[in-house]
């Protein structure tokens, strides 16, 4: 369920598995990829070998290499030297894939999940829809393993929900950032909120936009600072599957710990475009004078609200100083993130077979597998649903094939698994488990609430 690059990854390194059967659902009309942020030049933040199978089969004829011969742009590209190649073609890339691949259905919305105990076998029910999301028919579909790589959804904070909600106000996320770039660009003043890649892009983005001296750009963030992404390389290290196996083993209150503190691993920003920002900003005071600009971090939205027709006030916080103040804008980009979408309502009925832990979100286990009732022969799969159990690299592009590959070898049982995959994958150790001096001592954690488990009664 769900055909982003997380299921097309599965479904690109499935394609030729014999004795596996596939089918691939997205409410969508066709594969896109974050088409509001296809911003001109934008780049990914991984180098091109994180495309859908290379990680797990660098043979495989899904790669992006093997794209670019088919399109006859594999000189070019090796006379380009481009270690991370720009959003569109990452897009156009895995559009490729989607329209050739079999089994993949489009215009397809899940519905529902439910176990059939008299078939020992999954039930999906769902709608046929057209592009416009008009449903067609209904339909239905048994299968033996279930696969959910249904994305995340944009987030939008609570004070300027309302807002954003209001068809006429321009507070817009930025997911739909190009959609809305021209109505945003007419607005007298415009404020960008938000610390990571998105806003830092977005900014730049509409400061190129505007002319010198007369910018009106304001850019909010929570973080303390306009902070540089973690890059280097054993700080990379922690978007391993040897990290995401350590991570795993931590007690969830240690995890729920950690995670927080990890932010500038996957929501800081990248140094190419704070160097850009900056460049651009100085390049504006050579004639003298300060461009019409301000940056802030440390802020908080406390509240927000709209002033006559056309104009919006936030009311602002700075965390550290803890003073308070009012902005009155004309436009609000709102580049907050993303947030890993409720399953509860695809799989209410699991939801009795379901474990879950003391915060009541579902326990994965360390193949990715939803822990269920034993009274559930098959499995539940998750893709990018399990950062609270495998840690910051669950969203991570370069952990997609990996994850495939560690899907569909536990799919097709021991001695059958199609991929090999690497024992070690990183230099540093994680943990004290890997020392050989036969002195361990484990400690052990506080007491935690236990996994909620569930018995069932079947005549």
């Amino acid at each position: 369920m769900g055909i982003g690059p997380f299921n097309l990854s599965l479904a690109a390194l499935a394609h030729g598995v014999s004795g596996l059967r596939t089918a691939f659902y997205d409410q969508r009309p066709a594969f896109h990829w974050h088409p509001g942020l296809l911003i001109e030049g934008t780049t990914l933040q991984v180098p091109f070998l994180a495309d859908l199978v290379t990680l797990a089969d660098p043979a495989s004829p899904w790669s992006f290499l093997n794209y670019l011969r088919h399109r006859d742009r594999l000189f070019p590209f090796y006379f380009a030297e481009r270690f991370h190649i720009e959003r569109v073609e990452y897009d156009a890339y895995c559009r490729w894939v989607s329209e050739q691949l079999p089994g993949l259905h489009f215009g397809h919305q899940v519905d529902a999940v439910r176990w059939n105990a008299e078939r020992a076998l999954f039930e999906v029910d769902f709608t046929q829809v057209d592009p416009d999301g008009e449903a067609l028919a209904l339909g239905r579909v048994y299968a033996r393993n279930v696969v959910l790589g249904v994305g995340t959804a944009p987030y939008v904070p609570e004070p300027l929900r309302p807002l954003a909600d209001a068809p006429t106000v321009p507070v817009v996320h930025s997911a739909d950032y190009l959609d809305q770039r021209e109505r945003l660009l007419g607005a007298e003043h415009l404020t960008v909120i938000g610390s990571g890649q998105s806003g830092a892009e977005v900014f730049l983005d509409l400061l190129r936009a505007r002319p010198a001296g007369r910018e009106r750009l304001t850019w909010l963030a929570r973080t303390p600072a306009f902070a540089p992404m973690e890059y280097s390389k054993l700080g990379l290290e922690q978007f391993t599957p040897d990290y995401a196996r350590y991570f795993h083993g931590l007690p969830e209150r240690v995890r729920d710990e950690l995670l927080p503190r990890q932010w500038q691993l996957h929501k800081g920003i990248d140094h190419d475009t704070l160097a850009a920002i900056h460049a651009e900003l100085y390049r504006r005071t050579l004639d003298g004078g300060w461009p019409d600009a301000v940056l802030t971090p440390g802020v908080r939205v406390r509240t927000a609200g709209r002033v006559g027709a056309r104009q919006i006030e936030l009311h602002l916080e700075h965390v550290q100083q803890g003073t308070r103040t009012r902005l009155t804008t004309d436009a609000v980009v709102l580049a907050t993130g993303y947030r890993e979408r409720r399953l509860d309502s695809l799989l209410g009925p699991l939801d009795p077979y379901l474990a879950r832990d003391s915060s009541e979100r579902p326990v994965v286990d360390e193949r990715y597998r939803l822990v269920l009732d034993r009274a559930v022969q098959g499995a539940v799969y998750v893709q990018n649903a399990e950062r609270h159990t495998h840690g910051v690299g669950a969203p991570d592009l370069g952990l997609a094939a990996y994850r495939s590959a560690a899907i569909l070898n536990s799919l097709m049982g021991e001695g059958r698994e199609p991929y090999r995959l690497p024992s070690r994958t990183a230099f540093t150790t994680f943990g004290l488990d890997g020392a050989d001096n036969g002195q361990r001592e484990r400690t052990q954690p506080p007491a935690e609430r236990p996994i909620r488990t569930v018995e069932l009664r079947h005549a």
